[in-house]
């Protein structure tokens, strides 16, 4: 196994000891921030490796998006049951996430690939600068920062919600024809 694919299946490793610092005492919040940034440098960093030594697998394109959705939608679950992110906006989430997949996979079936566009990377950094706010908030605890991030973050939330289904539209609309063709 390379090198870009090692990093993404470290990324699905770390999922769980994510989940377990979050879900442990306030002093693991700051344990879970660290982990969720160290995914996401693993996620930088298995592209940058990927891209610069041209080392492209069937593994790693059906692999680094699912890791990315993991992690997200693990982090969304956990915010949901600690009363920090509304269900409504966990499910909304995931199911943009397993519509786009399934999207993808309908297209692999017919020749296609579905690349990543504008809309679905801001939408993925959304997430990502949404989580770290929340993180960073619940690590920091009480005070005038932690409030003040509580409600950049009350705000980041609705951003990375509205941008979410934006980008599920768009795929859709983009790729109304594989819609089209699956109905036959």
């Amino acid at each position: 196994m390379n090198l870009p694919n090692r990093l993404t299946m470290l990324r699905v490793v770390l999922i769980p000891f994510f989940v377990l610092a979050f879900l442990m005492s306030s002093v693991s919040d700051w344990i879970a921030l660290v982990i969720f940034v160290a995914a996401g440098f693993t996620d930088f960093l298995d592209g940058e490796i990927a891209r610069k030594q041209n080392i492209v697998t069937d593994f790693g394109k059906l692999m680094d998006p699912l890791a990315d959705k993991l992690m997200i939608t693990a982090a969304l679950v956990c915010f949901t049951g600690a009363g920090l992110v509304h269900p409504a906006v966990t499910i909304l989430i995931i199911s943009r996430e397993m519509l786009v997949t399934g999207l993808r996979t309908l297209a692999v079936s017919k020749g296609k690939v579905i690349a990543a566009d504008f809309w679905g990377k801001f939408k993925t950094v959304s997430q990502d600068v949404t989580i770290i706010l929340i993180l960073i908030w619940q690590s920091i605890g009480t005070g005038t920062v932690a409030d003040i991030l509580g409600k950049v973050s009350y705000w980041c939330i609705w951003i990375m919600t509205i941008l979410t289904l934006i980008s599920a539209i768009n795929y859709c609309i983009k790729n109304k024809e594989l819609f089209m063709d699956a109905a036959k």
